[in-house]
């Protein structure tokens, strides 16, 4: 192989590896769950009869805002998520990218993010999309190290892609989007209680006033889980209320055991903590958000 052949191998992989550390600043795994909420909540204020353009516009928009948000948050936590384990290998802290070339990154994508979302979608979904990227990377962010209240605050950003995605439908805000708003909203207690928990010791030590590490008993974050899994129960329900046919019934059957079943998780990891329970807790979260929501965009067809 010539030198110059391996220059230019060297080159393509160099690319390659410096594109990855973007997709990396953009947590591409909570940008999905992000995209799910968005897509599940305009198909259900059409009832299943989407305008495909227009999804694809909002998913695109989003994505481009929650990118933005994600370096962002990365660019502010840089040196703490150096003291982490879990956080140490981000292209931040590791070195891997620059703190100026991620600021302009982040920039560059909140700016056409919000710029597409108006011209193509509509006014208010790059309305609620601002909020979000506002409140998640200059409110919730900050308060990590100020108050134990910051998971409160971030439940917030962490629904509103439920708003995003109704907007979009141009559909006017009803109770079946307020429901959508708290279900997201509500999960986001004992999901984030079980993260907090297994890291604890890895958040006292970057200096995050999460509330395990407040309260290292623990007691306060499975109290929180117990009172937001019973919360879900009832709520997952409401926006199928009204729903044609036989698939709001079958919705609701599966939507309340998926909730009963986080709550038995909820109260074992209430009365044994452990990263066991903990991780339970997690995984029986990471199963009922995404199941509930894909399942409401059955309804209509059932």
């Amino acid at each position: 192989m010539s030198t110059s052949t391996l220059s230019i191998t060297e080159q393509r992989t160099g690319m390659v590896a410096r594109l990855a550390n973007y997709v990396e600043l953009a947590k591409p795994r909570i940008a999905v769950l992000v995209l799910v909420a968005v897509a599940v909540s305009y198909s259900v204020a059409l009832w299943g009869q989407p305008n495909p353009w227009i999804l694809f516009h909002v998913l695109l928009g989003t994505t481009l805002v929650a990118t933005s948000a994600s370096a962002l948050n990365q660019w502010l936590e840089r040196e703490r998520d150096a003291l982490m384990p879990r956080t140490a290998d981000r292209p931040l802290p590791a070195g891997r990218l620059g703190a100026a070339e991620t600021f302009v990154f982040a920039f560059l994508s909140i700016a056409i993010g919000l710029i597409y979302l108006a011209a193509l979608v509509n006014l208010p979904t790059a309305g609620w999309a601002g909020l979000t990227w506002v409140l998640y990377v200059w409110v919730y962010t900050p308060l990590k190290t100020r108050t134990p209240l910051n998971t409160l605050v971030g439940a917030i950003p962490g629904a509103l892609p439920i708003l995003i995605g109704w907007s979009a439908s141009g559909a006017r805000l009803d109770l079946r989007a307020a429901s959508l708003f708290l279900i997201v909203f509500v999960w986001q207690f004992p999901h984030f209680m079980a993260i907090a928990w297994i890291y604890r010791k890895q958040y006292e030590q970057a200096g995050m006033k999460m509330l395990t590490v407040v309260d290292p008993s623990g007691r306060w974050a499975g109290i929180q889980a117990i009172l937001a899994a019973i919360v879900l129960i009832p709520v997952s329900v409401v926006p199928v209320l009204n729903a044609p046919g036989l698939g709001g019934f079958v919705y609701a059957v599966v939507a309340c055991a998926l909730g009963f079943s986080m709550l038995a998780y909820a109260i074992i990891f209430f009365a044994h903590q452990s990263k066991r329970t903990a991780r339970q807790l997690l995984w029986a979260s990471l199963i009922y958000l995404p199941s509930v929501l894909l399942l409401l965009t059955l309804v209509p067809w059932v």
